[in-house]
């Protein structure tokens, strides 16, 4: 698309805008991938299914850490630095995990990618203030967040799909390339983004101790922990109890990332005006669907709904942070809430596997999905401007 009448300098700027959406876009991916990998690597490593979910578990934890530590150490380095820095992490973790001859190892190159993660869309979801004029903010940041919100809908069924050709291991190669490769571009189109002053850092503590702020960080770690605790094993779901072949289970998680797709933008021009009653209705779509699937033979019909509701939710809950005064720490927060409960979510479904059913992480994510629903009903009524 050419983008006539556009000064150079302009061009430039949407350019890196773009840039950094792909690599929001590849981290997020990264961090993915084990979810459509999940039976294949356990088989090829000799690990249960419950254990292999340590693979979302331990960067969820990393990132959760690493996200508010990089935020506050790192606030004098230029911030274009440390992404490409970032970025390099994560083409190296990327490259362990496709090379990884045992469990340990894959494992420490997942623990690579939380850090990765967490720094990169902690810099990344704010930098639109610092790469367009104030009137482009909104546009940018919706287009920057857009990649981590489509990565999460899309990721997991493009990693089964080139595996279902070449091996799981490939899809991880796949995503280190790309992010080799990213390292250029964030190198060629970023430009100097000077670290924070302290002036600017230490003004910055009211705003993520604010209550708006902590209501929804409580509303992200419901959802997310409840749809990572089903989703990370709807693999094996579909193939265990849906009786999915694998042909089908990647049909039906590209219609699932599609479907996503759709919810995200879809809610995301919604929320911009009022994120409460989006993030009711998305609740409301994944409890139903999560709730539906042990019971109801419909699995394509259900992922559908359910890809439209969690397809929305990382968006509109990042519009949330903003309309509750968040800033870098408020974001790095954010952050750092949502990685840690995909961890929670991940772990808790692995327990919930190994000593029970793959059915009942189903009955676990609905059950989650209704109570961030009432919280967002009830407590973010009197805590959100503008509800």
């Amino acid at each position: 698309m050419t983008m006539t009448g556009v000064s150079p300098a302009t061009r430039a700027r949407w350019l890196a805008v773009s840039a950094v959406a792909v690599g929001t876009f590849t981290i997020v991916t990264s961090e993915m991938l084990p979810v459509g990998l999940l039976t294949s690597i356990a088989a090829t490593l000799g690990v249960s299914d419950g254990t292999a979910g340590l693979m979302m578990s331990a960067p969820g934890l990393i990132a959760a850490v690493s996200a508010p530590v990089l935020a506050v150490t790192t606030r004098r380095l230029d911030r274009r630095a440390v992404l490409i820095g970032l970025m390099a992490l994560l083409t190296a973790a990327n490259l362990v995990c496709a090379s990884a001859p045992s469990y340990p190892v894959i494992l420490a190159g997942r623990v690579l990618t939380g850090v990765s993660i967490g720094g990169f869309w902690a810099f990344a979801a704010g930098l639109a203030t610092r790469l367009v004029p104030e009137r482009s903010v909104g546009r940018a940041t919706s287009i920057i967040l857009a990649g981590v919100s489509v990565a999460s809908v899309l990721g997991v069924p493009a990693a089964t799909f080139i595996s279902s050709f070449a091996g799981w291991r490939s899809a991880f190669a796949a995503m280190g390339v790309v992010a080799l490769a990213l390292i250029a571009v964030l190198y060629a189109t970023l430009p100097p983004l000077p670290g924070e002053t302290s002036a600017r850092t230490s003004g910055t503590r009211q705003g993520w101790l604010s209550g708006p702020l902590r209501t929804v960080l409580v509303m992200t770690v419901l959802i997310v922990s409840g749809h990572f605790a089903a989703y990370t094993y709807v693999r094996p779901f579909l193939e265990q109890v849906s009786h999915a072949d694998p042909a089908l289970v990647s049909t039906v998680l590209l219609v699932y990332g599609a479907a996503g797709v759709a919810g995200n933008f879809a809610a995301g021009a919604w929320a911009a005006r009022n994120p409460k009653p989006v993030l009711i209705i998305l609740a409301t779509l994944m409890a139903l669907a999560t709730a539906a699937l042990p019971a109801i033979g419909l699995p394509l019909a259900l992922l559908v709904v359910w890809g439209a509701g969690y397809g929305g939710v990382g968006v509109t809950l990042q519009l949330w942070i903003m309309r509750a005064g968040g800033d870098e720490l408020g974001t790095a927060l954010f952050v750092s809430a949502f990685n840690v409960s995909i961890a929670l979510g991940a772990f808790a479904g692995g327990r919930v596997v190994d000593g029970f059913s793959i059915s009942a992480t189903m009955w676990l994510g609905a059950g989650l999905a209704v109570l961030t629903a009432a919280v967002a009903g009830i407590w973010g009524r009197s805590r959100t401007t503008g509800s």
